[in-house]
């Protein structure tokens, strides 16, 4: 008999974030799942701990620092956001491996259809639960994903401690300069 009963808490409440993706972008960063105060504002990344949108910028992604309910703009610069799990926790440890084992078909048709240059993933985390694979590195990936070049960064998050400002920048800007082309004057 199972003695566990569900409790509704008020990440369940919330809605997830719609992704945003179009053809043939450069990058698509890829979060473990939407946050429980960007899911409450509709912004991606809006917690207010979060580091992408300095990091992007500051990386060279975007000529200005973009704020979380302006994050469709990003797509002018060539990239996009999507999340392997839709579902809004408060922390990403509060996820299953089965909600990514569960979510990795239709996440790499997502990224197929989508074609995107590279597919940079958020942290370790994702890329592990649906790879099988403890042996993730940072940075480029052996193997690509759903076609596309496979990255990882260090996760934003403010909870992640691991890793500066200046150290996540120096991360996010080696991708920024492995996908830009030669001589290009999109920031992507």
């Amino acid at each position: 008999m199972n003695t566990l009963t569900p409790s509704v808490t008020r990440a369940d409440l919330l809605q997830s974030l719609p992704d945003l993706l179009e053809p043939g972008l450069s990058v698509v960063f890829c979060g473990i799942n939407p946050g429980v105060q960007a899911a409450s504002t509709g912004g991606h990344f809006a917690g207010r701990g979060n580091r992408f949108w300095r990091a992007i910028h500051l990386s060279g992604f975007t000529p200005e620092q973009i704020e979380p309910n302006d994050d469709y703009t990003l797509l002018q610069y060539g990239c996009g956001l999507t999340t392997v799990v839709s579902r809004p926790t408060a922390r990403a440890d509060q996820l299953s491996s089965w909600e990514f084992r569960a979510a990795a078909a239709g996440f790499e048709r997502k990224i197929e259809g989508y074609a995107p240059q590279c597919v940079a993933f958020l942290g370790k985390m994702a890329l592990s639960a649906m790879s099988g694979s403890r042996d993730i590195e940072w940075g480029p990936q052996p193997a690509t994903f759903g076609g596309a070049r496979a990255w990882v960064l260090p996760n934003p998050s403010g909870l992640n401690r691991s890793f500066s400002l200046d150290a996540l920048v120096t991360a996010y800007r080696e991708l920024r300069l492995a996908v830009a082309p030669a001589g290009s004057t999109r920031s992507a």
